[in-house]
């Protein structure tokens, strides 16, 4: 699964890596402990442009009677997304990709669960395949997302047992393309990112806690 991550690089640099044609984020500063409920920096394409705006965490459906829902759709399966009602429709019309430069997963050990950070070719930034929704309460429109994931690779194996879909760079581009509703080439998108372009290491249990929010929360523990 995925239920926090950051996002530190440059909005300079992320324009430039994932060819953002319009920003719509009112005001953009470094994340360090993105949490669910929270907006999220996402890319959807629309008129054949990449779009950057914020998209709440945790997807709503359309057809959903309340937003408390949310809670539970953070992530969606890839491998049976096409089948639930909850993520069917935007995985064929409504898909997103979630920008990061580093996500966080807690390995168990026994009794203890030791904060871990995972990264891509050592911490640029990359892009996690997502789902998106839009949903009234009211005439007011609520605009939601999920992270999808698949079964580890090998270097996550020993941390958990799941991990987000990371988009190779070459199928980003197809991954928000709206036109695209294979099933079978979205499900060849949707696999596990290759072990040896990752790497993990340990952090502060400072981010236990969405309350925390700072560098200190990327830092190396060994460096503490």
């Amino acid at each position: 699964m995925c239920g926090r991550f950051s996002l530190t690089a440059e909005l300079d640099a992320l324009i430039e890596r994932f060819q953002i044609d319009q920003v719509t984020i009112d005001q953009y500063s470094a994340r360090y402990n993105i949490a669910p409920s929270q907006q999220v920096p996402t890319i959807i394409r629309a008129n054949h442009e990449n779009r950057l705006g914020t998209l709440r965490w945790g997807l709503i459906p359309f057809w959903a009677k309340d937003a408390s829902i949310s809670n539970k759709l953070i992530n969606a399966r890839s491998e049976t997304a096409e089948e639930k009602a909850s993520f069917k429709h935007a995985l064929k019309k409504r898909r997103c990709v979630i920008l990061s430069d580093g996500f966080y997963e807690w390995k168990k050990d026994k009794d203890r669960k030791t904060p871990m950070r995972i990264q891509v070719n050592n911490g640029e930034p990359f892009a996690m395949a997502g789902l998106w929704e839009q949903w009234k309460d009211g005439d007011q429109p609520i605009y939601t997302c999920t992270i999808l994931t698949t079964e580890a690779n090998e270097m996550m194996k020993d941390i958990h047992n799941r991990m987000p879909v990371i988009l190779p760079k070459d199928m980003e581009h197809d991954w928000l393309d709206p036109s695209l509703e294979d099933f079978n080439i979205l499900k060849n998108i949707m696999q596990p990112y290759p072990a040896d372009q990752m790497n993990a290491y340990e952090v502060s249990k400072l981010v236990n806690s969405p309350k925390n929010e700072d560098p200190s929360c990327i830092v190396p523990i060994e460096e503490i």
